[in-house]
C-alpha cells in the first residue's frame, strides 16, 4: 500500500469513528429527552371544572402558550402592544400566544424547511441571545396540535409570573414572521438542555399542572395533554 492510500484509509478510519461518536451522542440525547419527558411532575395534579382557559401548541419544531390577554388578573396588554406588530389591526384579537427560544434559531427557523445544520449546532451550544415570541391570535380550537387545558386562578398567575420573568424589561423587540407577531428580548440562557420546549415544560411545571420532568422536544410536552 502507497503512502497516499494508507493516509486515505486512515482518514476514512477517523471520519467514520468521528460520525459514529456524533450518532452516539445524538440517540444518547434523543433517549434521553424521551425519559426525561415521560417522569411527571406536579402527579397529583387535576384539571379543574372552571378557572381560565389556556392552549399548548406545536408546529413540529417549536411549542407555544396561547392565553387569554386579560384574565385572573393578569393584563398582557402593556406588554404586548398594538404598535410591535406589522399590521397592528391583528392587536384585536383577545388571545395571545407565547414562546422562548434562541435568537437565531428562532429567526431562521419559521419551519421544519428552514433548519440549517449549522444554526442547530449554534443553538445547541449555548447562546445567552434569547426571545419570547408572541403572537396575537383569537381563541384556538382543539385539534392534535393545539390542546386546550383549565388551570386555576392561582395556577394560571403563577404561569404569567413564568412568563413575564422570561421577557426582559426594557428589552428590544424585532419584527415577527407576520403582521400578528412580534418578538421580544428574553431573559435565561439557551441550549440543548433549555430548548423552547424545554421551557414550555418548565412554564407549565411552575404552575403547578402535570407535565414532564424536562421536555426538550414538541412530543414530550404535548403527549401529557
Amino acid at each position: 500500500m502507497s503512502i497516499g492510500n494508507a493516509r486515505v484509509t486512515r482518514a476514512v478510519a477517523w471520519a467514520k469513528r468521528v460520525a459514529a461518536g456524533l450518532g452516539a451522542i445524538v440517540l444518547s440525547y434523543l433517549a434521553a429527552g424521551l425519559i426525561g419527558g415521560a417522569i411527571p411532575l406536579n402527579r397529583e395534579w387535576r384539571e379543574p371544572e372552571g378557572g381560565v382557559t389556556i392552549w399548548i401548541e406545536s408546529n413540529g419544531i417549536h411549542t407555544g402558550i396561547v392565553v387569554p390577554k386579560l384574565a385572573a388578573g393578569a393584563d398582557w396588554r402593556a406588554l404586548a402592544k398594538p404598535g410591535d406588530l406589522r399590521d397592528p389591526r391583528y392587536a384585536g384579537y383577545d388571545h395571545l400566544s407565547f414562546g422562548w427560544g434562541e435568537r437565531a434559531f428562532y429567526l431562521e427557523t419559521p419551519t421544519w424547511w428552514d433548519v440549517r445544520p449549522a444554526t442547530v449546532l449554534a443553538a445547541a451550544t449555548g447562546s445567552a441571545r434569547t426571545l419570547v415570541h408572541v403572537d396575537h391570535v383569537p381563541a384556538p380550537a382543539g385539534s392534535d396540535s393545539v390542546r386546550r387545558i383549565v388551570l386555576t386562578p392561582d395556577q394560571y398567575r403563577r404561569l404569567a409570573a413564568y412568563i413575564v420573568a422570561s421577557v426582559k424589561p426594557g428589552g428590544g423587540t424585532e419584527p415577527g414572521y407576520f403582521g400578528y407577531d412580534a418578538f421580544y428580548e428574553g431573559t435565561g440562557r439557551y441550549s440543548a438542555i433549555r430548548t423552547c420546549n424545554a421551557w414550555t415544560g418548565a412554564a407549565l411545571a411552575a404552575a403547578g399542572v402535570r407535565v414532564g420532568a424536562w421536555t426538550p422536544f414538541p412530543v414530550t410536552v404535548m403527549w401529557w395533554f
